[in-house]
């Protein structure tokens, strides 16, 4: 029996299991190419934007304070990580160790003491 990794990584695991788990029950794994998956996302990601679009600052306070619209929110962003999960297993990425990579390589760009509580890109730090 395979070792279980610790924390994170075995959170992940398990949430990337599911996920092609719930595809697959459904017989789903021939829709989900890359490319169509990929598209997907971004229109998930277009309706998570429509929760934000024309409210200033105390409006999307407002918003988020409001429990239903909150779980609303919050099945939208679930809906872009699940197709984003899916998207990884579709193009062979680890998604889990993509993130990490790029955490160090951000780490890199924009080094804390040149960017902290700054919005600028790095090339102007």
């Amino acid at each position: 029996m395979p070792r279980r990794r610790p924390g994170p990584r075995r959170d992940y695991d398990e949430l990337l299991r599911r996920v092609l788990a719930f595809r697959d029950a459904r017989d789903w794994k021939r829709f989900h190419n890359p490319k169509d998956l990929a598209i997907s996302i971004a229109l998930e990601a277009a309706e998570l934007l429509e929760h934000f679009q024309w409210k200033g600052p105390e409006e999307v306070r407002a918003h988020l304070a409001d429990r239903r619209r909150r779980g609303e929110l919050a099945d939208e962003m679930a809906d872009v990580q699940c197709l984003l999960l899916s998207l990884s297993d579709a193009a062979g990425v680890d998604l889990h160790d993509a993130t990490l990579r790029k955490l160090r390589k951000a780490a890199r760009k924009y080094p804390v003491r040149k960017s902290r509580g700054r919005a600028a890109k790095y090339t102007e730090l």
